[in-house]
């Protein structure tokens, strides 16, 4: 793992939280964008070497809505950058790290991403992403 790539927060109302962070940083979002696949909009701010991503479900059986009613908003998830995304979760997997999808597959902001278990992880949810070339 080369670095922490962002950290990933469960928000009910992107637009307010947005509006919230813009504040917070003094800086607009740089990106927004949705990824079906997971049922969940995104938005991300730069915040010098760090970025943030705000995560609202779209749907009712999305993960994002699911945790949020379990745990409310908040913390959700800290990602990792990684040079072969294959490479690491065989890694992991040897580990002994339960693996969510032992196969990448395209998340937000131009990445390809795999999961990590928060029971094996301290109950953390871990995200492992390589940027798609």
């Amino acid at each position: 793992m080369n670095k922490i790539e962002h950290i990933g927060i469960a928000v009910k109302d992107l637009q307010a939280s947005n509006l919230l962070f813009e504040k917070l940083f003094g800086a607009p979002a740089y990106k927004e964008e949705e990824v079906a696949s997971e049922g969940v909009k995104t938005s991300f701010f730069q915040n010098g070497p760090n970025k943030i991503e705000l995560l609202e479900a779209t749907n009712p059986e999305s993960p994002i809505a699911k945790f949020i009613e379990k745990k409310g908003e908040g913390i959700h998830h800290i990602a990792f950058d990684v040079t072969d995304i294959v490479a690491e979760i065989a890694r992991l997997e040897k580990e002994g790290f339960v693996v969510l999808n032992s196969v990448p597959k395209k998340g937000a902001d131009n990445k390809w991403v795999a999961f990590l278990h928060p029971k094996s992880t301290n109950g953390v949810l871990i995200e492992l992403c390589q940027e798609i070339i």
